[in-house]
């Protein structure tokens, strides 16, 4: 993964982490899901979700309006 990226969102639930990369495209923000859920066992790891650096604040500001969890 290139730098200047940050890690805004993990869950052990991927359809959750795919909610919450949607919303913040669907705001102009680009955003990246890094799943580290082990292949066999889908309850072990995280799917974490990734943006920009110069995101970060305007993204955190859009988890919280949406009251999701974080």
């Amino acid at each position: 993964m290139e730098k200047n990226w940050v890690k805004i969102y993990k869950s052990t639930n991927f359809y959750q982490s795919e909610i919450v990369k949607q919303m913040l495209i669907q705001h102009a923000i680009e955003a990246v899901l890094l799943n580290k859920q082990d292949s066999s066992y889908r309850n072990f790891g995280n799917v974490e979700v990734y943006v920009h650096n110069e995101d970060f604040n305007h993204a955190i500001e859009l988890l919280i309006l949406n009251q999701i969890d974080l």
